[in-house]
This record gives C-alpha cells, structure tokens and sequence, in this order.
C-alpha cells in the first residue's frame, strides 16, 4: 500500500512538472522558434548515432521505440494527459514495474524538455543553422553535468524498466485485452506507447546488450561535448 501510494505521488508530480514546462502561457520559452530546429537536429543526431542498432534487424523497433517514444522531438503531452486521466485505473491493472517505467519516461521527457529550452534560448543569439559546433557550445553554456548524467539514468532505467517488465506473466495478453477499453475511454495514446514498447523490446530477447550500449554511447558523447571534443559525435553525415 505505502509503495502504491508512493508510486502515485511520483506519477502525479511528475505529470505536474511536465505540464508545466510545456505550457506556452506559462513558459514563454516554448514560443522559441529555435526549439523545433533544436528537435529536429537532435533527433537527426540521435539517428546517426542508433544506426547500427537502426540495421540490425532484431534491435530495429526497440531502437526506433526510442527515437520515437522516449528520447525523441514528439509531443509527449497527449500521453502525459491519458495518464493522469486514469492513473487510478493504471495502478489497479498494471504491474508497479511497469509504472515504474511510465513515471521514468515522464520524468525523462520532463529534464530532455527543460534542457531543450535552455538550449534553445543559448542558441537564439548564434545566426545560421544548427550544426554540431553551434550544438556543442550551447550544450556547454547550459551546462548541469550531473542533471545531464540524470538524464543517460533515465534512458537506460526506461529501457531496463521494459525489459524487467516483460517478465510479467500475461502482460501482452493484458495489454491487447485493454485496446478496446483504451479506445473507448480515450487514453489510446498511452496504450500505444505502452504496446510499442513491449511490442518492440520483446523481440530483443535480452535487453541489456542494447540499453547498456545507448547508455555507454550517450555517455561518451557527453564526455566529449563538456570537453569541447572537436567531433563530440564521430563522423558526421553532411
């Protein structure tokens, strides 16, 4: 019960701070014309950096989960509003590892948006496009090393958090029962990150090899970002 309740605070503020920071009229930085360049070259970035996980066959949905669903430039908020509608009926169906994860992925797109509207307001006063080196140097005047740890935390507790969650005898059966309720209730967005994410890490097996490689990938990359590494993310395509 004490962890239940636990978990529904963690969920419930979460959702809060997300909202928040999406809010236009509340954040003035979300009007930022810069924030959907940033998102753009980011998820452009990150696909140059899952493409050997993008070619493998057996690891391409989960790589695309994450491009998509968890690490990528969507706009999260329509799932974020199907879960506060029905977070009481979340917690009576679904396993706490699995919400577990959920409460990750909020909090993940939470500090990935704070960060982005950090950025994009360092980026407003550079002219031109966004290339790696105008990137880089907006990422170090944003700083926050340890809030930038927090966020590699999150993306490998969010697919750590999937796997674990696989293990729950009946999950699938329970998740393709709860479609039609989804539907008919209006939280399909959240249904479908939830199907798509189980749907995509199935298919891995074992999923550690492929979240502990993004993880020591991103890593990497913020190393040499903070060290103003000449190519932060390898070779490019121009």
């Amino acid at each position: 019960m004490a962890r239940s309740h636990h978990l529904s605070h963690r969920l419930q503020r979460r959702l809060a701070l997300h909202q928040a920071l999406h809010d236009p009229v509340r954040e003035a930085r979300n009007r930022l014309t810069t924030l959907a360049e940033l998102r753009r070259w980011q998820a452009w970035r990150l696909e140059h950096s899952f493409h050997d996980f993008l070619a493998d066959p057996r690891s391409a949905a989960a790589a695309r989960f994450f491009l998509n669903d968890v690490y990528g430039d969507r706009d999260f908020s329509r799932r974020d509003a199907d879960i506060a509608r029905v977070l009481p009926m979340m917690e009576r169906l679904l396993p706490a590892s699995l919400l577990e994860t959920v409460a990750d992925a909020i909090e993940l797109g939470a500090l990935t948006h704070a960060f982005d509207l950090r950025m994009a307001e360092a980026l407003q006063s550079h002219r031109g496009p966004i290339d790696a080196k105008r990137y880089a140097s907006a990422y170090r005047q944003v700083g926050h090393p340890r809030l930038r740890g927090r966020q590699i935390d999150l993306v490998s507790d969010v697919g750590h958090g999937l796997g674990a969650a696989l293990r729950t005898p009946g999950l699938r059966t329970l998740l393709r029962l709860s479609r039609g309720a989804a539907q008919a209730t209006g939280f399909s967005e959240l249904q479908g990150f939830l199907e798509r994410g189980v749907d995509a890490f199935t298919r891995l097996g074992d999923v550690t090899p492929f979240v502990d490689g993004i993880e020591l990938g991103e890593r990497e990359v913020a190393t040499r970002l903070f060290a103003a590494d000449p190519q932060p993310f390898g070779a490019m395509p121009r």
